[in-house]
Parts: C-alpha cells; structure tokens; sequence
C-alpha cells in the first residue's frame, strides 16, 4: 500500500520508536546477510535488498518475470512474493531484523547526560559496564526472603553470643562486627544496584533466594519495564521539595564545598524530574530505548553500484547491517543448541557492538569498526553530522537543474540590470520552454523530434530562443555567496562567446574581478520566482548595501578615470578662456572641435557668469534636471556622493538610469584620453642618491656609538628605524613632486581610479622597511625601487613578512566564514512579524558613543525610529514614532543634540522575530522595512561579510607577563561567544572608595574600601583588593569614588561581570560600540541595528527559577518568547506564571538551545540534540527558515510568508500589551551563576 503524503502539516515531533512502531514500519524481516547474487545480478531473497520486502527494481515487475506491465499493479506475485509496483518504494520501504537478544541504542547510554542513566538514576560507566556484561544488575529483590534472612541472623546472633560467653572462643565485638556487616549487605541489595562480578558470586552463594540479577541490555530492559513514570515523578519532585539537598549540618565540611555538591546534586535531579515529566507526557516508555527489532533502512538509501570487472561500491551500511545480521544468526544458533554460557555471553556482547557500530560508528565503547581498507566505516550517525552529512550536504544545500556555469568577462556596453549569456548555454537553459513553443507552432510534434532538431541547431530554433528569453531574468551567482547582493537577477542578452558578460558596475556587489573568476546562472522557473526576481532581485534594484545604506553600485576604475577627465580643466587646452552664451553653444563649438574637452569656458553674461568646461557641461546632461549643477573636477569620492544622492532624492529607476550613463561616458572619454601606462612614466627622482647616502650616514653613526655602548639594543633599533621612516618619507615628497599633473600615473592616483601613493613611490622611490612574520620591523631596509629590481637578500627580506600575509587571508577566510555561519544560525528565525509592538521602551544612542572612533551621529542614528518626541530648544524636531531620515540625521547632528532615545531590535516585544517600527528603515531600500523580511539573516551577512578584512593578529603589549590583547576578528569573535576575554579589565565589584594603590613585586594591588560588605572568598569583607600586572595603565587613582561595575584598569571588559554588576543595558551599549569600534578601525562600516539583533538573539533564552502552572521545569533553558508566549497563555487562564532568570549566552550555545531541533542538529552536535529531542518527544513549530529548508517547503518570510503563516502557529501575531506583564515574570541578572555561569551549564 503506498504511504499517504501529508503536505499540511503545522509542527514536526520526534519520539523514540516503540517495538511496535518498528515492526509497523517494516514490510519485512531480513534473515540473511547476503546481497546481490554475483551470477544473476539480483537482489537475494530475504537479505539486505531483497524485493520481496523492499519491492520491486524494476517498475511494475515482479522478480520471477511472471507479472508484468502497469495493469497488475497491487498485485502480489504467489510465485516469488514480490508486489507489482513503482520500484522507486525501495527509497522508502524498510525492514527489520528480530534480535536474539535485547540490544541497547547506545546513543541512550552514551549521550551526556545519559538518558538510560537518568531514569534508573545509575552513573553511566556503571551501567555500560552492565550492558557489555562485565557486571550484573538487581533486577528484583524478594522482600519478605530479605526479612525471613535478617530474622535468622538475629537469632544465630544471639545464640552464637551465649556459646560465646560460654567457651570464650571470639569476642562479642568481633560477633556484632560480622553480624552487622551482614546485615549491611543484605540492607544495600536494591534494584537497579551495580554488582561487580566478585560481589554478584559472593552475594548469590550467601543469599541466592534473596535477589535476582542479570547482565547486558536486557536485565537493564526488565528494570526499565518496571519503572512507573508517574511515581518515579512524584518521589523526585518529594526530594527537591523536602530539601533532601540541604547541607547535613553534622558534616563540618567547608561550606563553599558542600554548596558546589548540594548544586550538582540538585542539578541532577532537576535534570531527572525533567526528562521523567517530559517522557511520561510524551507517552514514550523508557525500555524503548533497548531495542528489540532493529529497523532496516530502504535499501536505494544504502545502494549497491555495480563497478568495471564485477566489483561492486557499496555504501558502509551495508557491511554494518552484514555483520549485525551474521551475530544475531549465530546467536540464534547458539541458544537453540543451548550452548554454555560463556559463549553465549560472548556473543551477545558481539552483537551489542555490531549495533553500536552501526547505529554510531564514532561513539563506540573500544575500538571503530573498520572496513578492508583500514577506514572507519561510516555509520548511520556519521551519515547525519558534519559538513558532509545529510542536514548540511543535501537539506540545506542542494545542486539544482536548469543552472550552469562559466569564465566571467566584463560587458563595457552592458546596463546595470543586463547579463550576456552564451548562446549554447541559454538554449540548455531555456530548453523545455523552447520545446513547448516549438510544439505549439508546430515545428515538432513531440519532445523527442523537438530535441532533435535543437542540436541540428537551425535559425528557427535561435528566433524562438530569442522570443522566449525576452520577459524572462536570469540569476547570477558568485561563490562564496558572502550576502544577499552575491545573488543578483539581469536580463539575459544572448551572445555568440562562451563567457558571461557581466556589468562593470555590479563587480563591487559580487566581489568580481576578471582575472578568471566563474559564476553561476540559474533560471527562476515559476511566474511567481520570475516575479521576485524582476521586482526583487533585479540588479537595478539592489544599488545600495544592507549592511550601511550606501550606494554599492559606484562608479570604480575606468569610469572614475574617463569623468576626471572629462571635468578636469586644462588651462592651456584649446580654447581656454572663451566664452559662450550659453551651454548649447559651447557644445556647437565643441562639435566643431573649435574647443577642447577641457578647456575652461566662461558661460553667460552680465551678473550670471559660470566658469566651466563642456566635459562638466556634458556630464551634467547626464544627471536629472532639478540635480543641481556639477561644476568641480570629479573623482571617485565625489561620483560616490553623486550616484548616492540620485538613488536617494531620486528613486532607484532615476538613480540606475544615472549609473548607466555614468558608465558610459566614462568609459567613452577613459578611451578618448588615451590615458596609459609605461616604464617610462616611472622615472627614478636624482634626488634618491643624495637622502639614500644621508641616512645610510646616519645609520653608521649610530651603529658606532652603540658598539661604544653608549647606546642599548633597542634604542639602536628604534633609532635606525626611525631615520629610514624619514628617509622613505622624503623620497615619497620628491616622487610626488617628479610627477607632472598631467602625467598618466599622477591622474589615475590622483582621480582615486586605481592604487594609491605607495606605489609609485615603491615602484620609483624604495620599497622601503618591511615586517617579519611576527609583526616586527625589520631594521635592514629594501633599499631598491622596483623599477631597479631587488637584490637577492632585499627579495628574502620583503617575501619572509609576505608569505605571512598570504597565510594569514587563508586562514582568516575560513575563521570569518565560520563565524558568519554561527550568526546566520542563531538569527535565522528574526523575521519582521508585525507592524509595531507598540513598545514603550527603547534605547540611547549617544553622540560620545560613536566619536570616541570617528563615526559621526548623523550615520549612528540614520534609519531609526524615535521613541519619544525629539526637541531642539523648544522646538520639535521629530514626533515620537517617525523615522529619521537622511534630512532629519543631519538637521539633529547640527542641532548639536547629544543622545536620542530610538526603538530597538534590543527591546522590541514581538514574539518570534521583531516588528517594522522597532527595526525602522531597510537600509538595502531606504524605505520603512516590509512585512517578512528576513533581518535577521541580513544581520548575520552584513556582520560576517566585512569579516576577511578584518585583522587576525594578537598583539603583544611589553612587560614579560604583558597581555595579550586581541584585535580584530578575534575579538568579535570573542564579544559574540560572551568568553573571558585575554587581557581582562579590571572592574569594581562594588560602590565605594579607593583607598590604596601599592606595588607588590611584579603586581600592582588596587584595595577598594566597599560602602556595603561584600562578599570574596567566601568571607564578607569591606576591604577588596584588585591584583594587576605592574605595566597595566590604571583608570582610577587613590582617593577616586567608584561605582559598581566601573572599569578600574585597561582591557578588555567581561561580559558575565558587566551583566552582573551593571545589567543587560550596560552590556548591550559595550557590544555595540566595541563591535563598531573594530569594524570602523579597519574601515569596514555596519549600522547598529545589525549587532543589535543579534544582541537581540544572545539575550534571548532565560533560566525558569519557579515553573508555576508550566510544564517547565527549574533550571529548564528555554527561548524568551516560548517563555511569554505559556505566561500569556497561563495568564488568561487564570492560572500560576513561570519565573525565569534573565540569561547572556554566547551565539554557539544560543544557536544549540534553539526550541527548533531541526535548526539545532543541523548546526552542531547533531547526535546529541537529536537524543534529547527524542528522548523528551519535542515538537519542532518550523518556525525559523532552516526547519522549512529541511522539509522542503517555502520558507516563512517575504512573498513566503502569507503561505508559511498559518503553519506559523500565529507566531507573534498579537500586541505586546500581554508581554508588558509577562516581561516582569523575567528577573535580572540573579547573581554571578545565572548571568555568567548559564551559557556553561547546558553543557553537561
């Protein structure tokens, strides 16, 4: 019978499958381990591909050939018991095999924590050692033997105390001793107790009657067969609430010792009550987790390819399964023949392993299993997790159709939104709509003669390729796909090359050059993909960057080059100094070459002169008529500025229009000037020998005094140093002033059109001092320009610091990827859910804030909402609820205003993503950002994309115990996985007074006199002292007053201490502007909204403190809006809402606690999320996008998001009205392990 398909579906659930879930999935049991038979090449019966369970290999034909063809379908042949049907079943029927022997699922056992563990509550290496049968398990105790047993040994007690007294033979102490340590033993016999074998046989021969115990899975099986749920709930929840932690008071242990045992004790049972509540709610019982039937998977998903010569590739599972189904016949075998014990034993652990291989190859308990070639083999886990497993390999990347691939090489003619497309490539593409439009005119009458007359290739088959690419877009991708503007839609023009063309102008966007670069073509196929990729994706519409709001379609290169030009004024050119009336005559006279380009003009009469060019006036023509006109030289920073104003005052239609002839006519005068260059343009200054002699004078002299010694090692160096800086500085002056205005070299520098002065100062001058790979200047200078060539020890020199360099991208390329993955993961599910959470809160962005590394207001506050009126004076500058625009940014950075109250990602209350107003302006559109829009991804790209460029290098700051500081990407990496930074500031644990600073050998100690006690090592005190490195630069000097939380020393800030001595706020603004700082540093530039909704995303989980009416349970980490969204819920029922803690956790555990298991086993450590996910029975609402990319549907955002959003379980939809109360069930940073500790402890 075929399995219905279920398409609308609102959650996805996983359990641990029952004995009878598996059976129920199986259309068969699979008793043999063979194959294929190698004579008849086909599946044998009842092994591993038998058709007879799996079906059928050949479409609606059963094995022996007896039933053929589509009418017998459903039939079962009587002959060889094989159903007539689709052979494609074989992709989704399974089988099964009947164990001799209960067999532990070792991700159960072997999990942390391990669940098999938790519910017998037996420490894991105890049980392991039960289930390889090296030692035995108390399945059952008799209770009244147990008190027949204690009754005999009273009275042979007593008895043997008389005769004692009598004969004298041993003491009653020594009596009693025995007695009770009898007793002892007899008392400590409970189920679920872990005998040794020496202790099973010495207990067995004294008290066989008294207890029964077993070895390997299935005694574990018998106990967890007896184990009620229900009670075992009830006892746990009686021991939290009768405090059966609280310390003993008799124990005169150290108190911060007893606390730690009292936490892991309580931990763990917490952790009991909540995996015994979840399973009982979930119906799922815990002996499922030792398998009695082991299930088969279809065996198309575990093919065998036949190879050249007979040889067959197969994949792993096969020889897994082999070997599982070769011990489990032969244990069959050994029971039947009641074989004696130990060998039966023996077997049974074989076949424990076998399943443990399969099931997890990389677990194992002993050693992998290996196949002939000496190769771990790949097991079922191995084939889930990884780069190359099936959630990251096939779920969320897959190879598509109707693509193709090829060398890009620019298209100079090209507008911004057109592609050139090889001729033979689109008609692949474009195939099946060729064949239907030549089937409609009747050229073909069927695909087969339609594909025949494709590759005869005739001029018809051109016309209709022509007629059918007219309406249609094409997609063009760049690897490494960094952020959305590396996917871009163009309209295809068909050329005769077999390279794609692509526009100058979007090379910046794709990271382009033409130095063999490839790209992809892909063809959106529905009216409803070619609609978001004409209104969408289409190159003309991408011009500005998500990350900033700027234009990233600016003129570069040779267009910079043909506008400088064009504008430059020349005052000896032809025609200087004449005048005209007005622009329309000046260009007569230049069509009559009366005038040149360049040459200046004076425009007018009477009190209206201009003076210009009709290179300006012809550029101007170009730009809208209300622009403005243009009149300066242009270079690339002023044609950035030009192209940002249209887009922005004009619109993307105007601003993509203005692009194009842009490139135009720079490419046109870039050509007519004939700019180029030779070896003859670098001419080497006479003034090079003249400094070169001065400072290699000077060098000697100080070499001389430090061989007197009247110098040290590192004042010489820094001196010889510092007199060839100068050097190089010198001739850098009089390679400037060697090159004429007019010279081809001092042009393209000079238009910012390519290479800045370094160059030619290299190239003519000297290359100058160079670093090792350690950072250090090398104090021997390259003395030779390039254009002299190198010497061999000067080439030495400049390659040893390059080669760093060039390791260093590598490395860094991949660091930054990673880190871009981790953003996307933990933000994936931010989604614009509603228009506005009518929040009342918001955040300051202030103007010291961004100055402190030159970033000015008016950028910080573009693009934000305000949250209250804003006033100058008392004048209104902008209502509460508007948007600052690019006007309003300006006219409040002028007014002088110092901080702004906006609404934040940070604050926002809707649930599950974020709303319009809180977000403000999509900064990709300039306009308010829409419904379903994906912010939360465009956050991760924009925040990962800049990475490469950022800097990789710690830096060593002297002293010998100096610290290091880290910079860069390092250090993002740092703030957003919340870890103790290297070089840790030092802040002030408490409100107070400095009271002394003093040097202690290599340390300086900082006491603080506190105005409260405070506690520090487990004693309260008023006095705290701070230890720092002697060489650490203080903040604070004696006598200064100090607040809590008040940085005291240099450094780096931690993140859990900011959180706990000052709150979310305070940690908040610090990520923000030390984010911003190491991106600005390094002339990368994001908007704050980007880091804040990952900010956002680390703030987002809390610690549940009391569960009220919930089903949480305490010390539960669950989502923030999972959180209000039950309080909510609970509220309107009248009944008891959740307390949780507020929690800061780093985005790699963020991304790991997510409520979806999809996301989170397609992330990291996808074994154990997925035991916990099953051993719980959790429900995946397929909220985010990852879940919906992994079952193959539309994901909710965008033209997506009307269709997800039923299915969105009414994700965030109503007000925050509800959240303003649920939003005080969430308390502050409670102490040091709820703020700090948190993102630690889900680890176990």
């Amino acid at each position: 019978m075929e399995n219905p398909v279920i398409e609308n579906f609102s959650r996805i659930r996983l359990k641990i499958a029952s004995p009878e879930d598996i059976l129920r999935w199986s259309y068969g049991e699979v008793t043999k381990p063979e194959t294929i038979n190698y004579r008849t090449q086909r599946p044998e019966k009842d092994g591993l591909f038998s058709e007879r369970i799996f079906g059928p290999t050949k479409d609606w034909e059963c094995y022996c050939g007896k039933y053929r063809r589509i009418r017998y379908k459903g039939v079962v042949c009587d002959k060889c018991g094989v159903e007539v049907t689709r052979a494609i079943v074989r992709r989704e029927r399974m089988g099964h095999i009947n164990l001799a022997a209960p067999v532990c699922h070792i991700w159960f056992l072997r999990s942390v924590p391990s669940k098999i563990g938790l519910v017998l509550d037996v420490p894991v290496q105890r049980l392991e050692r039960v289930i390889y049968y090296a030692a035995y398990i108390v399945t059952k105790v008799h209770e009244e033997n147990r008190k027949r047993v204690l009754d005999e040994l009273e009275r042979e007690l007593s008895a043997r105390k008389k005769t004692a007294k009598k004969e004298k033979k041993e003491s009653v102490a020594e009596l009693r001793t025995a007695a009770s340590k009898t007793r002892a033993e007899l008392e400590s016999l409970q189920k679920g107790k872990v005998l040794i074998e020496s202790e099973y046989h010495a207990l067995s021969r004294k008290f066989a009657d008294v207890f029964e115990a077993g070895s390997g899975a299935s005694a574990v099986r018998q106990i967890l067969e007896q184990v009620d749920l229900e009670k075992e709930v009830k006892k746990v929840e009686a021991q939290i609430g009768k405090g059966a932690l609280t310390r003993s008071r008799s124990q005169a242990k150290a108190k911060a010792e007893a606390r730690t045992q009292d936490t892991t004790a309580e931990r763990r049972l917490l952790r009991r009550l909540k995996l015994l509540r979840r399973m009982a709610k979930a119906g799922i019982r815990p002996e499922w987790m030792i398998m009695t039937a082991l299930p088969i998977l279809p065996p198309d998903l575990r093919p065998m390819v036949p190879l050249d010569g007979g040889r067959y590739a197969t994949s792993d599972l096969n020889d897994l399964y082999r070997r599982v189904i070769n011990r489990n016949n032969r244990l069959k075998k050994l029971l039947e023949l009641k074989a004696p014990e130990v060998i039966v034993v023996n077997e049974k652990r074989m076949l424990q392993e076998a399943v443990d291989a399969l099931i997890d190859n990389s677990a194992r308990f002993g050693t992998q299993q290996l196949s002939s070639q000496r190769r771990p083999l790949r097991s079922l886990a191995d084939m889930l997790k990884g780069k190359q497993g099936r959630f990251r390999q096939n779920l969320l990347g897959k190879r598509v159709d109707y693509s193709g691939r090829s060398v890009i090489v620019i298209g100079p003619k090209l507008n911004i939104d057109e592609c050139g497309l090889p001729k033979r490539m689109a008609l692949e593409l474009f195939k099946p709509f060729v064949i239907s439009t030549m089937i409609e005119r009747e050229l073909a009458h069927n695909i087969k003669s339609a594909n025949r007359l494709i590759e005869q290739a005739p001029p018809e088959v051109w016309a209709i390729l022509e007629e059918v690419i007219a309406d249609r877009k094409v997609l063009l991708n760049r690897a490494p796909t960094l952020h959305r503007l590396s996917v871009q839609a163009f309209k295809p023009l068909l050329i005769e090359d077999l390279a794609i063309q692509i526009p100058a102008l979007v090379c910046a966007a794709f990271n382009a050059d033409f130095d063999g670069d490839q790209m992809a073509v892909h063809l959106p196929l529905s009216h409803q993909a070619q609609r978001e990729a004409t209104n969408i994706m289409l190159a003309s519409r991408n011009l500005l960057k998500p990350a900033t709001g700027e234009p990233v379609a600016v003129p570069s290169k040779d267009i910079v080059m043909g506008c400088h030009y064009l504008t430059k004024l020349d005052p000896e050119a032809k025609g200087a100094g004449r005048r005209f009336l007005d622009f329309d005559d000046a260009l007569s006279a230049y069509d009559y070459d009366n005038i040149a380009v360049n040459a200046p003009l004076v425009i007018g009469s009477g009190g209206t002169k201009l003076e210009t060019s009709c290179g300006r006036i012809l550029f101007n023509k170009i730009l809208p008529a209300d622009f403005g006109f243009v009149n300066q030289t242009l270079e690339k920073r002023s044609l950035s500025k030009i192209t940002a104003d249209a887009v922005t005052r004009f619109g993307f239609e105007v601003g993509q229009d203005v692009l194009n002839k842009i490139q135009e006519i720079g490419f046109e005068y870039a050509t007519r000037s004939g700019i180029t260059w030779a070896m003859d343009d670098l001419a080497i200054p006479a003034e090079k020998k003249e400094i070169m002699g001065a400072a290699e004078a000077a060098t000697a002299e100080i070499r001389a005094e430090y061989e007197q010694g009247l110098l040290t090692e590192n004042e010489r160096r820094a001196r010889i140093i510092s007199i060839w800086d100068k050097a190089k500085a010198d001739i850098a002056k009089v390679v400037q002033s060697a090159l004429q205005p007019q010279n081809s070299i001092y042009l393209i520098i000079d238009s910012g059109a390519r290479g800045t002065w370094s160059q030619p100062i290299q190239m003519m001058g000297m290359k100058g001092l160079v670093q090792n790979p350690k950072g250090e200047t090398i104090e021997l200078p390259i003395k030779s320009s390039l254009k002299e060539g190198l010497s061999v020890l000067e080439y030495f020199i400049s390659t040893h610091g390059a080669r760093k360099g060039s390791t260093d991208t590598a490395l860094k390329t991949a660091q930054a990827g990673y880190l871009t993955r981790r953003l996307v993961d933990v933000a994936q599910d931010i989604v614009v859910r509603e228009e506005d959470c009518r929040t009342k809160e918001g955040i300051d962005l202030v103007r010291a804030d961004g100055a402190a590394f030159g970033q000015s207001f008016a950028n910080r506050i573009f693009s934000r909402t305000v949250l209250d009126d804003l006033k100058a004076g008392n004048k209104v500058l902008l209502r509460a609820g508007n948007v600052i625009d690019a006007k309003a940014a300006e006219a409040i950075d002028k007014a002088k205003i110092e901080s702004v109250k906006v609404r934040s990602a940070i604050s926002c209350k809707t649930l599950y993503g974020v709303c319009a107003k809180c977000y403000g302006y999509d900064l990709g559109a300039n306009e308010p950002v829409r419904m379903g829009e994906a912010v939360g991804i465009i956050a991760a790209q924009s925040i990962g994309e800049p990475g490469t460029q950022l800097t990789m290098r710690t830096f060593h700051t002297g002293g010998i115990a100096g610290a290091d500081i880290t910079h860069g990407l390092p250090r993002v990496e740092e703030l957003f996985e919340v870890r103790p930074p290297k070089g840790k500031a030092v802040l002030a644990g408490a409100d107070g007074e400095i009271e002394s600073i003093e040097e202690r050998g290599l340390l300086k100690v900082i006491a603080l006199k506190a105005k409260a006690r405070v506690q520090t090592d487990g004693k309260k005190t008023k006095l705290v002292e701070y230890p720092v490195h002697r060489s650490t630069t203080l903040f604070a000097k004696e006598g200064d007053r100090v607040k809590r939380g008040d940085q005291l020393s240099e450094g780096h800030i931690d993140l859990k201490e900011l959180f706990e001595y000052r709150g979310a706020q305070a940690v908040e603004r610090y990520i923000v502007n030390e984010v911003q700082r190491i991106y600005f540093s390094e002339g990368a530039s994001i908007n704050n909204k980007h880091i804040e909704i990952i900010i956002r995303q680390m703030f987002g989980r809390v610690r549940i403190k009391e569960a009220g009416d919930s089903d949480f349970v305490p010390g539960d980490i669950v989502e923030k809006s999972e959180f209000l969204e039950v309080n909510r819920a609970l509220r309107k029922k009248g009944g008891t809402p959740a307390k949780a803690v507020q929690l800061l956790m780093g985005i790699t555990k963020v991304a790991l606690s997510s409520s979806s298991f999809l996301s989170a086993a397609s992330f990291q450590e996808t074994a154990r999320v997925l035991v916990n996910a099953a051993s719980e029975g959790k429900s995946d609402y397929l909220r985010g996008l990852k879940e919906n990319v992994i079952i193959g549907r539309l994901i909710p955002v965008g033209t997506g998001l009307a269709i997800g959003e039923e299915s969105a379980a009414d994700a965030g939809r109503g007000g925050s009205s509800a959240d303003g109360a649920s939003a005080a069930d969430i308390s502050g940073n409670e102490a040091r392990q709820d703020g700090g500790h948190a993102a630690a402890e889900d680890e176990e």
